[in-house]
């Protein structure tokens, strides 16, 4: 199972970016999927979370700002608005996968993607 995060980048405080996710390989379903962030000399922290039913939770931090949504099933989105310099970081997906012939779902992540804020 690959995870392929895209769409990180620099943009000014108060712009947006779209992160996404693609999850490919193989994958028999789905369940939640996530978008983590890592600051420098910070620990990795979640974001948002969306599961199979799209339900979703944000942090705090990212309420009315970040909008984290699924589409068929296997890529997940990060569409984040009134960017803050604060949420500069390393940008991860995470996604709980069920493979073929194994019944408990695995944890797979995608390589990071960076997002930089300037003010």
């Amino acid at each position: 199972v690959q995870l392929q995060a895209s769409g990180g980048g620099l943009v000014q405080a108060g712009g947006s970016l779209r992160l996404s996710c693609a999850a490919s390989g193989s994958i028999f379903s789905i369940d939640a999927m996530a978008w983590y962030r890592q600051a420098p000399g910070k620990q990795r922290e979640l974001v948002a979370v969306i599961t199979s039913s799209s339900s979703a939770n944000y942090a705090d931090s990212v309420k009315g700002r970040f909008t984290v949504s699924r589409e068929n099933a296997n890529t997940v989105y990060l569409q984040m608005n009134s960017l803050k310099p604060e949420d500069t970081a390393v940008y991860y997906c995470f996604a709980k996968v069920i493979t073929p012939g194994v019944a408990l779902p695995g944890n797979y992540w995608g390589q990071g993607t960076q997002v930089t804020v300037s003010s």
